[in-house]
């Protein structure tokens, strides 16, 4: 079953129950998908090309660059050097993207057994890390020694935890079964 934004909406029916929802406007959305990779020691300008020409691919849009705050002489880092991109998708691309991730992308990923369910914030929000950015079949048959990781986070109007985890699971994303026996 795709993610769309009725489906979203219709959460309001099965978690009203549960959360004690009166309104259509109380239930958990999904505001916005934030993808961050760093580029760090990386100085060879064909690999961060090669980063940047990914993210691209796998989002659909452009990703932006995010300069330094400060030097850091330790680091060799300069105030202003690029050392990472940043994507954030709303509207129909951002649910087009969770549903590559959910039915696509996260059952390729080698020995993958769910989501952590700590992988939730206190505020609501999904944060996973992607090991290798080749579990998308866009760069799949690229060449394997410039792989990537990155951090997608899924940002919901959720106030806690549990709310946000229902509203997640309602959606179909992979968490691991708890092991508290």
């Amino acid at each position: 079953m795709t993610i769309s934004q009725d489906k979203v909406q219709k959460t309001f029916e099965t978690l009203k129950g549960d959360f004690g929802y009166k309104n259509v406007m109380a239930a958990p959305k999904i505001e916005k998908v934030v993808l961050s990779t760093g580029t760090g020691k990386i100085k060879d300008k064909n690999k961060i090309k090669v980063i940047e020409d990914r993210m691209a691919r796998i989002t659909g849009q452009k990703s932006a660059p995010r300069p330094a705050k400060k030097s850091i002489a330790s680091f060799k880092l300069r105030e202003g050097d690029i050392i990472g991109y940043q994507t954030t998708l709303r509207g129909e691309q951002m649910y087009n993207f969770l549903d590559k991730l959910i039915h696509v992308a996260l059952p390729r990923t080698r020995d993958f057994r769910g989501i952590k369910t700590t992988a939730i914030d206190e505020m609501g929000n999904l944060t996973i890390g992607i090991k290798e950015h080749t579990i998308f079949p866009e760069t799949a048959d690229e060449d394997l020694k410039d792989v990537f990781g990155f951090a997608i986070t899924v940002v919901t109007t959720a106030k806690t935890k549990e709310e946000a985890k229902a509203f997640l699971t309602h959606l179909g994303v992979p968490f691991k079964k708890d092991e508290e026996k």
